[in-house]
């Protein structure tokens, strides 16, 4: 089979693509001519701009693509350029979703109102009624990490005029927080330089340390991309893309911990004790946790790297690539202070 891969120059693009050329298919990438990423020499790489395919349409129809794999899109525009494009040349479109399409994300961020949502989220649950996922300076930030990042960025319209063409078939994968060797956003490594920088503790916040979110290794989701991309089972779908159970944030460090050598403590505190430095505001009440059962039971996904090789390449490479992401998450004298003051209370209680 061919496949086009738009967006393939990122963080799970190299892997989707190596996934795909284990699987036998031929593969194209469609990237801009600025991207540095080397891919195996059997691509076919076609150069130009996502917001511009008709400038490239010549190109992409020579390889005629039977399925296009689209990584980056972030809104409707941009959906609906891809389909108008696509129709005619492609049988199918897979579009690369996220998690935070579901009203628990409204909720978790608190800017949707009403209960809290059952978890975990099925890909039935209820869906955000805001479209403003993220404040204005965040979508600024997160821009300057994803240069494809789109100023309108939500994935619902994007997922609504993927699925909604009468000729084109379409497959969303909502995709968890992707951890792994080229992370842009440095998942690990708030809790891994304070490991590395020998800590005594790391202080969470109470209501974090419980909070559930769902999370995948770079190649085990590339590996489910693969799969939904030459299953035609997957056409007209939605899957839930995640590890099968969703751990907590303090189960989460205790195994960075375990695999990063670190012995320290870990120590919990209500919100108004930590630090200002690490206070979050977003109601972790509402945890995040999702539901993988559809696409392991229709197309039978697993993951394929074991758990101890995930983190041991994650942690290695975050050790070579030190980030400034998180920098205004560390101040060690604030920290040190509240644990100064939490030893105090305890000697008085005694």
């Amino acid at each position: 089979m061919k496949v086009l891969v738009i967006g393939a120059s990122g963080f799970m693009g190299p892997h989707v693509v190596s996934d795909l050329l284990r699987r036998g298919h031929r593969v194209a990438t469609l990237d801009r001519e600025t991207s540095p990423t080397r891919l195996p020499e059997q691509v076919t790489r076609i150069r130009g701009n996502r917001n511009d395919l008709a400038s490239s349409k010549e190109q992409i129809a020579k390889f005629s693509p039977e399925v296009v794999v689209d990584m980056i899109l972030s809104s409707r525009r941009q959906a609906a350029q891809l389909i108008a494009s696509m129709r005619g040349l492609a049988r199918r479109v897979v579009a690369i979703s996220s998690a935070d399409v579901y009203r628990a994300c409204g909720i978790l961020h608190g800017f949707e109102s009403g209960p809290l949502q059952p978890v975990p989220l099925t890909e039935d649950s209820e869906l955000r009624t805001k479209h403003d996922v993220y404040p204005p300076e965040a979508i600024q930030q997160l821009k300057q990490i994803f240069g494809w990042l789109d100023d309108e960025y939500d994935k619902i319209p994007v997922e609504q005029t993927i699925l909604s063409d009468p000729e084109l078939n379409g497959t969303v994968l909502r995709l968890p927080m992707v951890y792994g060797p080229g992370d842009r956003l440095h998942r690990f490594w708030p809790y891994l330089k304070r490991m590395d920088d020998q800590r005594a503790a790391i202080l969470l916040q109470e209501d974090i340390a419980r909070w559930r979110s769902p999370r995948g290794y770079v190649e085990d989701v590339a590996a489910a991309i693969g799969l939904a991309t030459e299953d035609e089972r997957a056409a007209g779908r939605i899957y839930n893309v995640a590890e099968a159970e969703s751990f907590s944030e303090e189960e989460w460090v205790r195994k960075i911990a375990a695999f990063a050598g670190w012995s320290g403590a870990i120590v919990p505190l209500p919100k108004d004790e930590m630090p200002a430095h690490l206070r979050a505001t977003y109601r972790c009440e509402q945890d995040w946790s999702v539901s993988s059962e559809r696409i392991r039971s229709e197309l039978g996904y697993t993951e394929a790297v074991p758990e101890n090789v995930a983190f041991e390449r994650t942690i290695a490479w975050e050790r070579d690539h030190p980030s400034e992401v998180w920098r205004q998450m560390f101040d060690y004298e604030a920290e040190d202070r509240t644990l100064t003051s939490i030893a105090s209370r305890s000697s008085t209680r005694s």
